[in-house]
């Protein structure tokens, strides 16, 4: 039983981070995306928050989902 749980648990946290990689990634695409393709060009915002979001990566999707994103949906119900 301990051999089992040995051999697999180092397998099981490799996957889970694999798997916490791919999720965020995905995440950071799709913020990129939605950034780039639904956010008026008024100014730089478009520009800076693309920038926020391509340097900073997980960080700059969330704080971009979390607080641009909700007043945008807001202001222009895209």
């Amino acid at each position: 039983m301990f051999d089992m749980l040995y051999m697999g648990l180092p397998f099981l946290v490799f996957f889970l981070f694999f798997g916490v990689g791919i999720i965020g990634t995905v995440f950071w695409l799709w913020m990129l995306i939605d950034c780039a393709t639904k956010e008026p060009s008024s100014g730089n915002d478009k520009l800076i928050w693309i920038l926020i979001i391509l340097l900073t990566h997980l960080i700059g999707a969330l704080i971009y989902f979390l607080v641009r994103r909700p007043k945008r949906i807001r202001e222009s119900g895209e």
